[in-house]
């Protein structure tokens, strides 16, 4: 069995949206045929606290935190600086080299290893021979590149096109430097292909969720108007999630309303009550980060993937699925994922269409019930940890 350590920047218990899932579900499928060890490179307090890490433990040999995982100071300044040492003094490459070492492990797995370039960097550099996998959620040059036919600031624009570049002449070098790239679907994969100077480093790791954490139905929400609509995922201002939120706001919403009066949009997740504060409407409902999406999603008449630019799979889709919820997405929102449209999702770009889409789905229960069924089908024969489990044996071998 393969000596593996995990380390990952991203780690949250109960997960919280994609990444955290992607990550949970990777540690999972780990565990299953590998030594475990994981080292987290957030602070106790930031991954959920000691009920986390004791979740986290049952996967895993060993559960550590790099130096670079310190808990923050409430005081602004202290933080500041806090957060300055951490950038001047960042021992977390000696720290992994000497645990690696000490412990007789080869392989070390980068959860979000496209955000985490400069440790593997300084990791190679002192060990070349040490197996170095870089697990990617997205071909993140392309999620920054995707959002320039929408902005219309010229030095935005200007800034877009400056980080996307540096994204992606970091992902020529990172594909070229470690022993694997993982990519989350063929599409992204064809891409690192096309960098990589050998193709066979590049392997597929999916984005999965464990179907066993989606047959229990939780309770209906207080209050839960029906029918709803719903959109779950993380915010930021200009973020993709802000961008579809409004454009179904302005000119999806207002077409179904002329069919269903009575359509309510609930919008759930980090940020989006802080983002969407000018949005007040009677029929729309802004929740916030949620313990768990669960009780809406599996309540709703309609999940919606309205994103305009972003890359990887979806998890929204994969979660709806779980739960045997119609989808409707745009192209790029299910882009990875082998949906087929009028079959197991609806596919819609322009707001007519979109809005159609819906009502279809709200208006026909019979129509909506099969589609949902054949998405549930899909993603539990296609996307389940035990299928990751899978990838990760090929990776490994």
């Amino acid at each position: 069995m393969n000596k593996v350590l995990f380390t990952t920047p991203i780690l949250e218990h109960p997960a919280a949206g994609g990444p955290q899932l992607r990550i949970e579900n990777s540690i999972k499928a780990l565990s299953r045929i590998a030594e475990l060890h994981i080292v987290s490179r957030k602070s106790i307090d930031l991954i959920g606290g000691a009920k986390a890490q004791k979740f986290y433990e049952k996967y895993c040999v060993k559960f550590l935190y790099a130096p670079t995982a310190i808990r923050f100071s409430i005081n602004r300044y202290l933080r500041k600086l806090q957060k300055i040492w951490r950038s001047l003094f960042n021992f977390d490459d000696k720290f992994i080299i000497n645990y690696c070492e000490q412990n007789d492990i080869d392989i070390i797995w980068f959860g979000y290893g496209n955000i985490s370039f400069d440790l593997i960097r300084k990791i190679k550099t002192k060990r070349p021979d040490i197996k170095v996998i870089c697990d990617t959620d997205s071909v993140w040059s392309r999620f920054i590149l995707r959002e320039l036919p929408y902005e219309e600031d010229a030095h935005r624009r200007l800034k877009i096109e400056k980080d996307g570049k540096a994204k992606q002449k970091e992902e020529l070098l990172s594909v070229n430097l470690c022993e694997v790239t993982t990519a989350v679907s063929e599409v992204d994969a064809q891409y690192y292909r096309s960098l990589s100077k050998d193709p066979e480093r590049i392997k597929v790791f999916s984005n999965v969720i464990d179907i066993e954490e989606y047959h229990k139905k939780p309770p209906l929400p207080e209050n839960l108007k029906r029918p709803a609509i719903y959109l779950a995922g993380t915010f930021w201002k200009k973020s993709p999630m802000e961008k579809g939120a409004r454009w179904v706001i302005e000119k999806v919403l207002p077409i179904i309303k002329k069919s269903i009066p009575e359509i309510h949009f609930y919008i759930i997740g980090r940020n989006s009550d802080t983002v969407l504060t000018d949005i007040n409407a009677s029929n729309i409902s802004i929740t916030g980060k949620l313990d768990s999406v669960l009780p809406y999603l599996c309540n709703a008449d309609v999940a919606i993937v309205p994103l305009k630019f972003e890359s990887g799979t979806r998890f929204k889709i994969l979660e709806a699925g779980a739960c045997s919820i119609p989808v409707v997405s745009t192209t790029l929102g299910a882009e990875g994922i082998p949906v087929s449209h009028e079959k197991d999702i609806l596919i819609a770009d322009n707001p007519n269409s979109f809005a159609t889409a819906i009502i279809k789905l709200i208006k026909d229960k019979e129509f909506a019930l099969k589609l949902g069924k054949n998405l549930h089908e899909l993603i539990a024969n296609e996307f389940s940890v035990k299928s990751l489990e899978n990838e990760a044996k090929n990776i490994l071998r």
